[in-house]
Order: structure tokens, then sequence, then C-alpha cells
């Protein structure tokens, strides 16, 4: 059975940060694109950060030189390190396995609170 687990959500104070990990179990991890998706309140879910196969990674424009995705492939782990928080930042966060329209998995999210 496949699972992806999140975890490091919270309330932090702007200008805060935060470590997000999702961990797999299930999939054959490696050979998965790893992203971060978002959804705001009221909002639709957005591309935050994806890694590749291999470790290449794309950002998206809000949150470039801010957040930093990485994985590893001996744990089957993704992290998102997330510096310099801003109230637009607050959203459920969801990890994604993607490896084609047959295997595809997402979490279930966990909640990022920014607010003074």
């Amino acid at each position: 059975q496949v699972q992806l687990v999140e975890s490091g959500g919270g309330l932090v104070q702007p200008g805060g940060s935060l470590r997000l990990s999702c961990a797999a179990s299930g999939i054959i991890f490696s050979a998965c694109t790893m992203p971060w998706y978002r959804q705001a309140p009221g909002k639709q879910r957005e591309l935050v950060a994806r890694i590749h196969i291999g470790g290449s990674t794309t950002y998206a424009d809000s949150v470039q030189g801010r957040f930093t995705i990485s994985r590893d492939d001996a744990k089957n782990t993704v992290d998102l390190q997330m510096n310099s928080l801003k109230p637009d930042d607050t959203a459920v966060y969801y990890c994604r396995a993607y490896r084609n329209s047959l295997n595809d998995y997402w979490g279930q999210g966990t909640q990022v609170t920014v607010s003074s």
C-alpha cells in the first residue's frame, strides 16, 4: 500500500522558517518525481517546487530563493526547507509522488500558517 506522510507544518511568524518532510512507502521512490504543492483557502492548488530523478529542481517564482527542495532516495524522503516565510505562504502543503499516470500519489497535507 502506497503512503505519503507529510510532517513539519505549524504556525510560524513572518520571516521565520519551517522544514516540511514527506516520507514515502510502497513505491519505487527513486523512480519518482517528487513535487510539493500548496492550496490556500479559496485558491487552486499550485506547484511550489519539484525535484526530479537525479536531483534537478524547479521552483515557483513566488518561492524562488526562499524555499529549497531536497530528496534522500536511501530514506525515501523529500524535504522542503522554507525560509523567510510570508503570510501569503499560508496554505495546506501536499507531497506528491509521480512516476506515470498509473503511479501518481498524494499525501494528506500539512497545514502551514504564517502569522504574527
